[in-house]
């Protein structure tokens, strides 16, 4: 049985557990949480990366099922916490290099200062309701994470604003004015967090029936059947696993290096791949000096490896 505060843990695919988190709370005391809450994790082995600031918490962080136990009851502890969720994968290879706790001014970064998800939010679509929604003619689909993450996987006819950050978000929702032509406004993000601020934003903006998926893109791979999916794909996630599928497996995508877009096996084949210094999406933007910085890291690597060495570069 489960608790209100996990998901139900897919097939073992690999030996260590992953969780994606976040939660927005009023947090002043943000700035001293940073080294109690790193201690915890190093001393847990814990991997990854988590943003503080003083709207809450956010990241994903890997390591074995009860180095993450340990770190997600040290963060239940704290008054904050106490009810934070989170989503669990799984990963054959630890995906992280190490552990960072970072201060932030925002846990996810728009830009714009009045938005607080804790007092205005879109109404949350369970994964199980969300083909129903987004298949009405009168709801407008919209994927609000960046460019490199769209080019791998969205949903059945969503818009995709092709933004490189999330910063540029506000402004192409207020560039485009043909939005207002549907009723309904469905959005979803990878694992949620963007959507709290993206429809925060958007009911600012005056769009009255404004919906997101809850969890995101992970909780929906997870618990809706590839049989009934309407997604189309894969979910790119930001770990060395790169990409996940439906039932949140490992997906086939590796990542470029020198300019950290998702490759799939095709670009892999490109005359323009050389690993870890060019690929089909940057050879043309790089210099001949950019490539040769990234060859001598490549050798860097691979020293590291036949010492049996993980290279932080990599």
């Amino acid at each position: 049985m489960t608790d209100m505060f996990t998901t139900p843990r897919p097939a073992a695919q690999g030996q260590f557990l992953v969780a994606a988190l976040y939660h927005f709370v009023s947090f002043a005391r943000f700035a001293d949480f940073r080294e109690p809450l790193q201690v915890v994790c190093d001393a847990n082995g814990v991997k990854g990366t988590l943003l503080l600031a003083h709207e809450g918490i956010n990241g994903t962080i890997a390591g074995t099922d009860e180095g993450l136990a340990a770190v997600l009851a040290f963060l239940r502890a704290q008054p904050e916490f106490a009810r934070l969720e989170h989503k669990e994968s799984r990963a054959s290879a630890m995906p992280f290099l190490r552990m960072k706790v970072r201060l932030k001014k925002e846990i996810v970064t728009m830009g714009v200062e009045t938005i607080d998800p804790n007092k205005v939010v879109g109404t949350y679509v369970e994964p199980k309701d969300w083909n129903a929604l987004i298949s009405d003619p009168d709801t407008l689909v919209i994927d609000t994470r960046n460019d490199y993450e769209t080019a791998i996987g969205l949903f059945r006819g969503a818009v995709d604003p092709k933004t490189r950050t999330f910063r540029e978000f506000p402004d192409w929702v207020r560039n485009n004015t043909g939005l207002h032509n549907k009723p309904k406004i469905a959005m979803y993000c990878t694992g949620g967090i963007r959507c709290e601020k993206a429809t925060a934003f958007m009911k600012e903006e005056g769009f009255e029936e404004v919906y997101h998926l809850r969890g995101g893109i992970l909780k929906y791979l997870e618990e809706v059947p590839a049989e009934e999916s309407l997604w189309d794909g894969a979910c790119f996630v930001f770990d060395e696993r790169v990409s996940v599928t439906h039932g949140l497996a490992e997906g086939e995508h590796t990542l470029c290096h020198a300019c950290r877009q998702p490759l799939t096996l095709a670009d892999l084949q490109s005359p323009l791949h050389e690993e870890g210094v060019s690929c089909v999406h940057c050879h043309e933007i790089r210099t001949d000096e950019d490539r040769e910085r990234y060859r001598e890291r490549q050798r860097q690597i691979a020293l590291a490896k036949k010492r049996g060495e993980r290279h932080l570069g990599n």
